[in-house]
């Protein structure tokens, strides 16, 4: 595995061979002049993170290695993006955790990690950013301003220092999917986006490099957000305004009687089926929106059809969280 802290660094390991696979003959495919076989194609395929790697980016990094075969490349960005965190946010507490990342890295079979400083990444005042439209503007973009137009910003400079064919992003942040998707389409980068499903914990709690904030009492209480999200699913065969009332009611009364917690004991606190005091999670949002163009779904269309993904953003304790689930409305009710 190689990998690269500069620009210049990235370029020779892109400019050379990552992988070469084993032909059938027993020779190396380095034996064709530097190409590989005929018919094999040989993909890169970059999974951005922001390190402090956990099993969901273990889940996206095998994908990546699926979608890039035996012949492919899988290349990992790991950089904390300073553009996208605002004044108050945790851009100085994020967790930084390279060694373990490249360790990780390597287990799962990535060939290039590229781990600029954000000096690298920056070397001059970034003036020019990507403009996330309206769909920026809303939900995660209302409450964390300037949020998008950081993350397009550095996926668009990762997309041109890497060059990759295909790049792997997680369903758990879903609002960045569908602008991800767009800015690929918008500027006819020619990129494949592929989308991973969300990895939970056996509590139903999405997992997320900020769950290491939370304190015991709050990490009992958090799986509550997606007890919410699977409630309102469970009820898309009543419409998008039961969707949201089912979810609703689940934040309302936020008992722990889930079964995977009732009467167990999670990080030496026994839990016994009772909100424990301060965690209630404080709502940011709840919103039902278009899964293709994450337009909000009107609660009196009683017209709309197809996808639809239920959306959450709460803070537990000062530990701000977001999860969503995709929910079929009209004909009939599923959650993924």
């Amino acid at each position: 595995m190689i990998v690269a802290g500069t620009r210049a660094e990235l370029e020779a390991a892109l400019a050379r061979p990552i992988r070469w696979p084993v032909l059938p003959s027993g020779g190396q495919s380095g034996d064709t002049g530097g190409l590989p076989p005929v018919g094999h194609p040989a993909p890169v395929v970059l999974v951005p993170t922001m390190g402090a790697l956990h099993d969901g980016h273990r889940a996206l990094l095998r994908r990546a290695r699926q979608l890039a075969g035996p012949a492919g490349a899988v290349a990992v960005s790991v950089f904390v993006n300073p553009l996208q965190f605002g004044p108050n946010e945790d851009l100085d507490s994020y967790p930084r955790t390279l060694d373990t990342d490249l360790a990780t890295c390597q287990t799962e079979g990535a060939d290039l990690v590229f781990a600029p400083s954000v000096r690298e990444m920056y070397p001059q005042e970034q003036l020019i950013s990507v403009d996330p439209g309206p769909t920026g503007q809303i939900l995660e973009g209302e409450f964390r301003p300037g949020f998008f137009h950081g993350v397009l910003t550095v996926v668009l400079k990762l997309f041109s220092l890497v060059r990759p064919d295909i790049a792997v992003f997680g369903q758990k942040d879903a609002q960045q999917l569908v602008l991800v998707r767009r800015m690929c389409a918008d500027f006819g980068l020619g990129i494949e986006i592929e989308a991973v499903p969300t990895v939970r914990a056996a509590d139903g709690l999405a997992l997320s490099s900020r769950n290491k904030y939370l304190s015991p009492e709050e990490r009992a209480v958090a799986p509550v957000l997606y007890r919410a999200l699977s409630a309102g699913a469970a009820a898309a065969g009543a419409g998008s305004a039961a969707v949201l009332a089912a979810a609703q009611a689940v934040l309302d009364h936020p008992v722990l009687d889930h079964p995977v917690l009732d009467g167990t004991v999670l990080d030496g606190t026994v839990l016994d089926g009772t909100v424990l005091d301060g965690t209630v999670p404080r709502l940011d949002y709840l919103a039902l929106v278009d899964a293709r163009s994450y337009a909000p779904v009107r609660l009196d269309d009683l017209d709309f059809h197809g996808s639809a993904v239920l959306a959450i953003a709460a803070r537990v304790g000062t530990t701000r969280l977001i999860d969503n689930v995709t929910v079929r409305l009209g004909d009939g009710a599923a959650c993924c």
